[in-house]
């Protein structure tokens, strides 16, 4: 069953077309990867998953909600946050609060946007930061925590709003090496307990490991998708081809 399906996506940035018709469909259950080159669109595809950014055309189904786009169109606020509450997003740049403690950053969305209480919020809180393997660090302020433990914690406060669907945007990229590691281990985690995911990535490995399906996304088109083994290995597509002979060298 389909989680999300987009429809013939564009997204204008004054006259800079960035998406040109994108149609996708995420699979309830199944990890979709998005791979291609910087400045392909792979972002801003993610971020009109959750209405980040506004399709300027075209039409988004996410769970119950289907919204069609075109120049102009406004989404009343309240369907808005229904719809963002189905995602759960993680960003390069973790986007943690500074002055609260790990825990806090867990519980906070749990209060303000979910309205459970404190108790039942720490509750939720502890359980996501011992599955990301940081419960004895739940009283740790962002700045006493390593970039992967703080891409941990960010993992965790997606996953405590009980998202129906979980997007991350490069959520290794602005780690140093030897950090990439952990992060991916919760993520394919996730994806073994069946949890929908959409991930754009440059981690290539993980992509073959992880993916249900890859997706290419080239000069704001999806340019091919299929299974792994057909992009990395079966692909003649030229594009394609020249993009994963770069990352090789």
């Amino acid at each position: 069953m389909a989680m999300i399906e987009l429809h013939n996506i564009h997204k204008q940035f004054g006259s800079l077309e960035v998406l040109k018709g994108v149609d996708l469909t995420v699979d309830a259950g199944n990890t979709v990867v998005i791979i291609g080159p910087s400045g392909s669109g792979k972002t801003t595809l993610l971020r009109c998953m959750n209405l980040l950014e506004f399709p300027t055309q075209g039409t988004l189904r996410l769970g119950d909600y289907t919204l069609e786009f075109q120049p102009g169109t406004r989404v009343k606020k309240d369907t808005l946050i229904a719809f963002r509450k189905q995602t759960g997003m993680v960003f390069q740049g973790y986007n943690l609060f500074p002055h609260m403690t790990a825990l806090q950053n867990v519980m906070e969305g749990q209060v303000t946007v979910l309205k459970r209480s404190k108790e039942e919020a720490r509750d939720k809180a502890l359980r996501m930061l011992d599955k990301v393997g940081l419960k004895d660090r739940a009283d740790a302020y962002p700045h006493q925590l390593s970039g992967g433990q703080q891409q941990r914690v960010g993992i965790a406060r997606a996953m405590a709003m009980d998202p129906k669907v979980l997007l991350f945007d490069e959520p290794t990229s602005a780690l140093d090496p030897e950090l990439v590691g952990d992060v991916l281990e919760v993520m394919k985690e996730l994806a073994n307990e069946g949890m929908t995911m959409v991930v754009v990535t440059h981690e290539m490995n993980f992509a073959r490991e992880v993916a249900d399906k890859v997706v290419f996304v080239d000069h704001g088109v999806v340019a091919e998708q299929g299974p792994p083994e057909h992009i990395f290995e079966e692909t003649t597509n030229e594009r394609i081809l020249q993009f994963l002979n770069k990352l090789r060298h």
